[in-house]
């Protein structure tokens, strides 16, 4: 059955339309209730981070890296301080037109082919956070000129500020280290904005890394308004940074740069002390790297150059190399033997040879030097004396003396790479070696050599303890409340009559005689000493022991002194060491050298004189030394123009290089070799301790009368 069509009246139409009313209605307040929600939430809970945002909009933020605090020496003048420095950096993340913007730089700051192919080689491998160095301490023209142009230079970053400066340069290098961009781990490890800051740079190595809290500061912040484009309106309220605070060493910075120059194209150290408060007056290690140059960042070649110069230039030789000490210890020794019991008058005939067993040990004088007691014999430095003194008592008797003057001792110093060496006894070999100590041993150990290893701030801090009769302690950090150091448990006297032979090595016809002080009234007391690096065979031996000049240079012996003067009252004590000097050349020996550093410090002037007489006979001061060995290594490695330029990031700190860590293997391997041939009974002694030729030296006229003996600091 069909439905005839639906009749809608009135009130049915009404009713729907009513209907759909209030649910439009409904759904219009809902929706208006969502917008008054959504703005009460945006213009309230939200008003701050827009705030925010509308000002980073309106405004720009940027950090103000900190002033390092200075270094300065014990007078006050600066070692490291800071330069007003101009530079330009990018931003990898902010480029936009990356080949545009560096074309524009390019023009801006008169950029060489090098200087981009430097920039691009490091945009490469850049962490897009990082910002990468275009140019560095450029003039007010230049920086300028890209300021203006920083709205049309997105990811360009020009940076007004200050930079590191080294004003000894090479001089300070290991002594203060050098600062450098943080690497992207150190960012990654802290999130610390400051460290991706245009210009900021952190300690690496030295003191510049182990102070690095002290002499950072904290942070500024500089806000600029800008247009919409990033044009700037104008410069807002800065807060400025707080620069780090200062750091007085006990440094002097001028014996500092004469002892670094005066050491000449040798590859050594040297250490001088106060003997009055056991201050560290310098601590020198060449040759060295330029810190300025670390500091703005060294290309490829560059690093190259210094980890395959076989000087080591990247090693702290002061707190890293380790040597034999050779016959510097013989006036130690002759502390020991006294305590020990052995009268100082007592003598000893040295024919120039001694047989142990199987074994022949000889003395440096092969044809002897005849009846000695203790003085003439540290004077001759001897061998047979201490060999015939060391084997009655026993080396277990010299150990603890040596201990107590420093050898085998860890000093708290602000520096992270020290390496101790050793003092060995009985007890040490048989735990090291499960095996007993034997008379070849404590021969060995009586010049120096065997199983004796010892730093050449060790020696040094030796010398300083002879000179005082006290237990001085180190120190690199002024401190004007540091406590007097105590006597050592040595008889006085026995001291002064070591201080007497230490005078005869110099004055009195010994080892020494170079060394002799032209200062009137200022007698340097010394020992002098030679350590051999190489195994000799006995086939050798049998045909003549080769000279050093007629060997390589890392066969060469090590060339070692110790001194203090005045001897009678000493001031100031001090240790060279010469890795592989081997006592060829006579101005670059160490009793020269020792001489001249000490008379640094009592007749300036003269020391001065005496330093240009023979510098230029080197090729120059430091500066000009290491300019022209650059150049030589340019123009005989030819590596690929973009990889010579790029600059040197992944490098870790000098210290602790993959080329310290070969001459450290190599120094290991020549003493497990020497250790081999005396565990078979020979070692060292078998061929005595070579000194150098002084016999010229050994009849100088006494020194002029004293006129003045108080030093001039």
């Amino acid at each position: 059955m069909l439905r005839g069509p639906r009749v809608l009246t009135e009130s049915m139409q009404a009713f729907s339309f009513s209907r759909r009313a209030w649910l439009l209605g409904l759904g219009q307040l809902g929706v208006g209730g969502l917008l008054v929600g959504r703005m009460a939430w945006l213009s309230i809970a939200q008003n701050e981070r827009y705030n925010l945002l509308s000002e980073s909009n309106r405004v720009n933020n940027t950090m103000i890296p900190p002033r390092r605090g200075w270094i300065v020496d014990r007078h006050g003048q600066p070692i490291a301080n800071n330069r007003t420095d101009f530079r330009v950096d990018l931003i990898p993340d902010r480029l936009v037109d990356r080949d545009a913007t560096l074309a524009a730089l390019r023009k801006l700051l008169a950029l060489t082919d090098e200087d981009m192919l430097r920039v691009e080689a490091d945009l490469k491998k850049a962490a897009g956070f990082q910002p990468v160095p275009v140019a560095e301490n450029i003039d007010w023209e230049r920086f300028a000129a890209v300021y203006v142009r920083q709205p049309e230079l997105p990811g360009v970053a020009p940076t007004r500020g200050f930079a590191r400066n080294y004003p000894a340069g090479a001089a300070v290098a290991h002594l203060t280290g050098y600062v450098g961009a943080p690497s992207v781990e150190q960012y990654r490890a802290t999130r610390d904005p400051l460290l991706v800051t245009p210009g900021f740079k952190l300690g690496k190595d030295g003191l510049e890394k182990t102070l690095e809290p002290i002499l950072r500061g904290k942070a500024g912040a500089k806000r600029v308004e800008v247009t919409a484009r990033g044009k700037v309106v104008q410069e807002l309220a800065t807060r400025k940074d707080e620069p780090g605070r200062t750091v007085r060493l006990t440094i002097d910075a001028g014996l500092q740069e004469y002892a670094a120059r005066r050491l000449g194209t040798n590859s050594g150290s040297a250490v001088v002390f106060d003997c009055l408060s056991g201050e560290m007056l310098a601590m020198v290690s060449m040759p060295a790297y330029d810190p300025n140059s670390f500091s703005e960042g060294i290309s490829h070649l560059e690093w190259d150059l210094l980890s395959n110069d076989d000087h080591v230039p990247l090693m702290n030789k002061v707190t890293q190399g380790l040597y034999p000490p050779g016959s510097t210890v013989k006036p130690m020794n002759g502390l020991a033997l006294m305590a020990a019991g052995v009268s100082p008058n007592e003598r000893v005939f040295c024919s120039g040879a001694m047989r142990v067993g199987t074994s022949v040990f000889h003395c440096h004088k092969r044809h002897g030097h005849g009846p000695l007691d203790l003085k003439n014999a540290i004077m001759q430095s001897c061998d047979i004396y201490f060999y015939e003194m060391i084997r009655r008592v026993g080396y277990d008797k010299i150990a603890p003396v040596a201990r107590a003057l420093g050898l085998g001792e860890k000093f708290d110093l602000p520096f992270s790479t020290q390496r101790y060496g050793t003092v060995p006894d009985s007890a040490w070999k048989l735990r090291k070696y499960k095996t007993k100590w034997s008379v070849a041993d404590s021969l060995n150990a009586s010049i120096g050599q065997g199983y004796v290893l010892a730093n050449p701030l060790q020696m040094a801090v030796m010398a300083a303890r002879m000179a005082s009769g006290k237990a001085l302690v180190p120190t690199i950090l002024r401190d004007p409340f540091k406590p007097q150091a105590k006597p050592l448990a040595i008889d006085p006297d026995h001291f002064r009559i070591i201080r007497e032979a230490m005078n005869g090595v110099v004055n009195l016809g010994g080892t020494g005689g170079a060394a002799r002080m032209q200062v009137p009234g200022v007698g340097l007391a010394a020992k002098t000493g030679t350590a051999q690096v190489r195994r000799i065979t006995m086939a050798e031996r049998r045909s003549g022991v080769l000279k050093n000049g007629q060997l390589p240079f890392k066969l060469r012996d090590h060339a070692l002194f110790v001194c203090f003067a005045p001897y009678d009252n000493p001031r100031y004590a001090a240790a060279v060491v010469l890795e592989h000097n081997g006592h060829t050349v006579r101005n670059l020996d160490t009793p020269l050298i020792g001489r001249d550093i000490m008379t640094y410090l009592f007749d300036r002037e003269r020391a001065m004189k005496s330093l240009a007489e023979v510098e230029p006979t080197w090729g120059g001061d430091i500066r000009t030394r290491m300019a022209a060995q650059e150049a030589a290594y340019r123009a005989a490695h030819t590596a690929p123009p973009a990889q010579a330029a790029a600059t040197e990031t992944d490098a870790p700190a000098p210290t602790e290089a993959r080329a310290v860590e070969v001459a450290t293997d190599i120094q290991n391997a020549s003493q497990a070799a020497v250790e081999r041939d005396i565990a078979n009974g020979a070692g060292p002694a078998q061929t005595g301790s070579p000194e150098p030729d002084m016999d010229d030296m050994r009849n100088l006229p006494p020194l002029p009368p004293a006129t003045a003996t108080e030093p001039p600091r």
